[in-house]
Parts: C-alpha cells; structure tokens; sequence
C-alpha cells in the first residue's frame, strides 16, 4: 500500500509538471509573438574565489567555494560551481541526545544559460553529497522582457530527490521528493525605482524528518514522527529605489505558510553607497518570526499520531544585522575588474517554545556568518 501510495503522489506530481510546462510554454508563446527582436544580454564571463564561515548555536562550518562562468558566441553561458562544507556539529540535538561530529559536505553545480531575442532560458543541476545524505537538484527557468523592456517576467520548476542513510545502521535508507514551482515579475515604477513580486508552490513528499532526531512524551525520548507529504506556498515582494546620491535603498517582505501550520513572515532593508569610484558599502537589516507546526511540542502530553521536537519548526524569531563592503582592484573598462569583497552578519535566534533540556531554560544563541572573495568579470 505505501508503495502504491507513493507511485501515485509521483504520478500526481509529474502530471502537474507537465500542465506547468503546458502553461509555461503557452505564455511565452505568446510573449514571444508579441516582443521585438532586441536581445538579452547574457552579461560578463565571471570567476570567484570565496572563502565563508558559520559559527554559531555549537556549529561551526567553513570552507571555500569556486564559481566560473563563461559565455559562447553570445547566446549560451556555461556557470560551474564547487562549494564545500567541513562542519563541527556541537548543536544542541547533538550535545543533548548524541556525540559531537565533523563531517564534510561537497556541491557541485552546473547552470546553462541560452538567450533567444528578449528571453532566457536556464537549464540548472546541482549535487550535495554528506556521509549520509545525497540531495540531487534539477531545474528550469525562463525569463522575458515584456512592454519594451519595462517589466520581466519569470516562471520555473525545480526537481529534488533526497538519498538518506543512517550512521552505524547501513540497512536504513529512505528518499524525498521535491517540487518547486516559481513564478514571479518585475516592473520599472519609475526611472529610478523598481518593484517585483514572486510567488513559490512546493510540494514534499517521503522520509522528511531526521533518522537521529528525538522527541519528548510524557518526558521520555521516542523516535520523531512527522507527514511524508508537505504542501508550501510563498510570496515575496520588494521595491528598489536610486536615492540620487550614488546611494540605494531596498525593502523586501516575503510570507510563508504550508499544511504543517507553519506561518512566517520575513522583513528586510538594506541600504548601499558608494564611496569614491572604488568603494561600496551596503548595510542590511533583517527581521524573521515564525509559528511552529500543528505537531510540534517541547515535550507532548499525548501521544500523537506525529511529534516532533525540530527546534526548526518551532515558534522561534531571529534579529540579523549585516554589512558588506566591496573594493575595486583594478578596473580596465571594456575589459576586466577585479573586486574584493567581504561580507558579516549578526544573527539572534530566540525560541518560545523550545527548552535546553539541561538548564529547563528556552533556547536562544547568537550566529556569526562571514564570507570573503575575490571577484572578477572579464
């Protein structure tokens, strides 16, 4: 029966991929009949070379990244990436139910990207390897001018499949599957504003919890047990506006809900100048809070069907505030830059809900999360 069950989510899935694309196609048909012959700019060959760092809440990942683009002909943008995790994990699930751990995570991406008259098209693939889990990721997107150039528009899908195994248990093995639907515009307000607005529907379904997770009954530890189906939805919307000075501002505000009751809304603006011919300077405020699922509890007085004590899925908020300053190397134009940027952001996270079981107090910590590169479009 569950193998049933799960064949006919699959079905169901696929088929709504295909009306997606139906759809999909249909619109840009259209789009395309009614849009001129100037063309998109793929913009410049890039290469990257990042160093970042998370510390915070008993873990601390660090590692370089790498990512190269490259145009050809004018119509087609090849972008490779590697990006690399060595994680020391000291978290509380782990201090508190195991043994601390390191691990090493790996990523590899590869984007193409082909432009016909006023419209993209991005073809994007990407595998994330950890000792015991595979995520594999498989996506579309098209974009399009519309109105002379005036607005964007933009739709997309994205196929996840999850591999997930068990430390010291190699007969445990379970698999997810993911949808991602997108689709989202832009539109110049005025010469020196613009706004955009995106949506997002994603659908889950399979092993969704964690095979070392626990949670509390009655105060007694029980393996969790959360839906093998979950439904989301998104909406983000954010203005830009040029302030006059060589400065900018933004505001963004995105809202999240899905079937397990989770609600979140996330506030964000940030502000940028520059300084000189050589400097920029942004700095960005952001505002997060979040209510916890139907099956959450700290420690449940019934034993339920579904519990959980992800403190992910709990009622928690977090406060960041964050710089970022880039420095023009050198600069030959029509030829090449070279920037050097760096980034920091200040995270507190605070829990409502969710106790540290060893002091019987609720849970909060701080986050640092640094990043480094050096940058060159040429």
């Amino acid at each position: 029966m569950a193998a049933t069950d799960h064949t006919r989510r699959s079905a169901n899935a696929v088929r709504l991929a295909l009306q997606f694309m139906r759809h999909l196609l249909g619109v840009l048909g259209g789009l395309f009949a009614a849009s001129g012959a100037k063309a998109v700019d793929l913009g410049p060959d890039r290469a990257e070379l990042l160093y970042h760092l998370h510390d915070g809440g008993g873990v601390r990942a660090q590692g370089p990244a790498v990512l190269l683009r490259k145009s050809v002909m004018d119509k087609v943008a090849i972008t490779g990436t590697v990006y690399v995790d060595a994680v020391s994990n000291a978290s509380i699930d782990v201090v508190t139910s195991a043994s601390p751990f390191t691990e090493r995570r790996t990523e590899y991406g590869l984007n193409a990207d082909y432009v016909y008259r006023n419209a993209q098209i991005t073809v994007s693939s990407s595998t994330s390897q950890e000792p015991d889990y595979v995520a594999k990721r498989m996506g579309l997107d098209v974009s399009q001018e519309v109105f002379g150039g005036m607005s964007t528009v933009s739709m997309g899908f994205t196929k996840g499949v999850d591999n997930v195994h068990k430390h010291g248990e190699p007969t445990f093995a379970a698999t997810a599957d993911h949808w991602q639907y997108r689709v989202g515009g832009s539109l110049i307000l005025t010469p020196r504003w613009i706004a955009s607005l995106n949506a997002e529907a994603l659908a889950d379904n399979g092993y969704l919890g964690s095979p070392y997770r626990v949670a509390y009954v009655f105060g007694a530890a029980v393996p969790e047990r959360v839906p093998s189906t979950r439904s989301s939805r998104a909406l983000k919307f954010r203005v830009a506006g040029d302030l006059g000075s060589r400065d900018a501002i933004q505001f963004g505000y995105r809202y999240f809900w899905d079937t397990w009751g989770i609600s979140a809304s996330t506030l964000d603006l940030s502000y940028s100048r520059y300084f000189g011919t050589e400097w920029l300077v942004d700095v960005t405020l952001r505002r997060h809070a979040q209510h916890k699922a139907l099956f959450y509890s700290d420690n449940a007085q019934a034993d339920t069907l579904y519990v959980s004590r992800n403190r992910q899925l709990s009622t928690f908020d977090d406060t960041g505030l964050g710089g970022k300053v880039a420095y023009t190397l050198k600069k030959v134009p029509g030829q090449y830059d070279i920037t050097l940027n760096g980034a920091y952001e200040y995270v507190q996270y605070k829990f409502k809900d969710f106790t540290d079981i060893r002091t019987g107090q609720l849970y909060h910590y701080n986050a640092s999360v640094m990043q480094v590169f050096v940058s060159s479009n040429f």
